[in-house]
C-alpha cells in the first residue's frame, strides 16, 4: 500500500464542511493552472493554424517546388524550357510527389473604360489541380482547359474584380509588351478570393495555349514545372530528390534546369511565419511561470496548514522525503484538476471559432478573414505532459521548507 498517496487522497478529499483555510489558495492555484493551459492550447492552435493556412495559400499559387529555367532573371518574363513526357516521368517516380503540373507566365496589364492594372496572366493546361481555385471561388466556374479549341477565358480574384469594376460574364481587354503591344481581349468565367492580397492582386488564370500564343512559344514550351508533395515536412527531403534527377540535365535547346522551393520562392513570407513560433514560446513559458508560481504559493500554504500533520508524522518517524511525497501528490491532484478545466475550456473556445469562426480579421493585414484553428494533437499531448512535468519538477525544490519543521517547536507550541 502506497501510504504517501492514502494520506494524500485524504487531504484532497476533505469535507468542505470542515474549517480549511487553504481552500481558497488552492482554488485560486487551480484556476491559475486551468487559465494558463486554456491560453497556451488556444495559443498553439491559433498559429499553427494561421501558419498553415497562410502556408496553404502560398503553395495554392505556387506550388512546393518549382521547375524553370536556369537563366531566368526572377520576374514573371520567364525564359522557356522544354519539359516532356520522359522528364515528367521521372519526377513523377519519386516518393512523395503527390501531383506535377506545367505553367506559362506572362505579366501584362488590364485595361478597362475607367481603370488600369497590373497583373501576371499564368496558363495552365489539362494537368492542372483545380483543387486550390476550387476551395476559394467565389462566383462563376472554374475554366474548361481541356477543349480542343482555347476560349479566351480567364478567372480572377475578386479584388481584381472591385478594383476594375469587373463581374462574371464581363470582358476586357489585356496589353503586353514585347517588340510590339499586343492586345488580348478576356471573358470572365470565374471569381476567387483567396484574401491574400499579394497574389490575389496579381494572378489571372487562363488556358495554357493562350498564354504560350502570347510568348510566341511552339506547344512544347513552358515556363516551368510545379510540383505538389504530400507532406510538407518532406519539402527538404523531396527537394533534394528532384535535383538528383534534373541536376546537370538541359533540355533540347541546352538550356539547364533551376530548381526552388516554395521556402525559397517567398522567403520572405516563410521568415514572417516562423517569427510566430518565437510568440508562442513566449506565451508558452510566461503562462507556465504564472500557472507554477500559483501552485508554488498553494502548496506553501497547505505545508503550513498542516504543520501540526508533519509534527506527528516526523514524531512518528515518518523520513523528510515520504512527508513531501504526500504534498507533491497533492499538488499533482491539483494541478490535474486545473489541466482537466484547462484543457475544456480551451479546446471548448477552439472548437466554437474552428465552427462558426466568430472572431474576424482583417484580411489586409492578415491575409485570412477569420482567425484559423488548428487541432495539432500531438502538440496538444505534448503541451499537457509538458505543463505537468514542469509544474511538478517547480514543486520539488519549494516542498524542502517540510525538512525545516521540527516536531518538537511544533509540540511546544500546541
Amino acid at each position: 500500500m502506497n501510504l504517501e498517496l492514502f494520506i494524500a487522497k485524504r487531504i484532497h478529499f476533505e469535507k468542505k464542511g470542515e474549517k480549511n483555510v487553504s481552500r481558497p489558495a488552492v482554488r485560486i492555484a487551480t484556476i491559475g493552472i486551468a487559465v494558463g493551459v486554456a491560453v497556451m492550447l488556444i495559443a498553439i492552435a491559433v498559429v499553427i493554424g494561421f501558419k498553415q493556412e497562410i502556408r496553404n495559400k502560398t503553395i495554392g499559387f505556387g506550388s512546393h517546388i518549382q521547375i524553370t529555367n536556369f537563366d531566368n532573371n526572377n520576374s514573371y518574363e520567364m525564359q522557356p524550357i522544354k519539359i516532356n513526357d520522359t522528364l515528367m516521368n521521372e519526377i513523377k517516380a519519386i516518393p512523395d510527389i503527390k501531383h506535377v503540373q506545367r505553367f506559362v507566365t506572362k505579366p501584362g496589364i488590364i485595361k478597362t473604360d475607367e481603370d488600369f492594372q497590373g497583373m501576371v496572366l499564368k496558363g495552365v493546361g489539362a494537368e492542372f489541380d483545380w483543387d486550390f481555385f476550387k476551395s476559394n471561388l467565389l462566383e462563376g466556374e472554374i475554366l474548361n482547359v481541356t477543349d480542343s479549341v482555347s476560349a479566351n477565358e480567364v478567372i480572377i480574384s475578386k479584388v481584381l474584380a472591385d478594383l476594375l469594376k469587373l463581374k462574371v460574364g464581363d470582358s476586357f481587354f489585356t496589353y503586353f509588351f514585347q517588340q510590339q503591344i499586343r492586345a488580348r481581349k478576356f471573358t470572365i468565367k470565374g471569381i476567387y478570393s483567396t484574401n491574400f492580397a499579394e497574389y490575389d492582386k496579381l494572378f489571372i488564370i487562363t488556358d495554357i495555349r493562350i498564354a504560350q500564343r502570347l510568348n510566341n512559344w511552339s506547344p512544347e514550351y513552358f515556363s516551368g514545372l510545379e510540383i505538389l508533395i504530400n507532406d510538407f515536412s518532406l519539402l527538404d527531403k523531396v527537394n533534394m530528390g528532384v535535383y538528383s534527377v534534373v541536376a546537370n540535365k538541359f533540355d533540347e535547346e541546352g538550356n539547364g534546369y533551376f530548381i526552388q522551393n516554395i521556402r525559397q520562392l517567398n522567403p520572405q513570407i516563410f521568415s514572417w511565419l516562423d517569427l510566430l513560433d518565437m510568440n508562442v514560446w513566449v506565451i508558452l513559458i510566461l503562462m507556465l511561470a504564472v500557472a507554477g508560481f500559483n501552485m508554488i504559493s498553494g502548496l506553501l500554504i497547505l505545508i503550513l496548514e498542516k504543520t501540526n500533520m508533519i509534527g506527528i508524522l516526523k514524531s512518528y518517524g515518518a523520513k523528510n522525503w515520504s512527508i513531501r511525497k504526500i504534498f507533491l501528490y497533492e499538488s499533482i491532484f491539483l494541478i490535474g484538476k486545473g489541466m482537466f478545466w484547462g484543457n475544456l475550456i480551451g479546446l471548448f473556445i477552439c472548437f466554437i471559432q474552428y465552427q462558426f469562426k466568430l472572431i474576424p480579421l482583417d484580411p489586409v493585414s492578415y491575409y485570412t478573414a477569420t482567425v484559423p484553428i488548428t487541432f495539432n494533437w500531438l502538440y496538444i499531448i505534448l503541451l499537457n505532459i509538458g505543463t505537468l512535468i514542469t509544474s511538478i519538477l517547480m514543486l520539488i525544490g519549494p516542498s524542502y521548507l517540510i525538512t525545516k519543521i521540527s516536531p518538537a517547536t511544533i509540540m511546544r507550541y500546541e
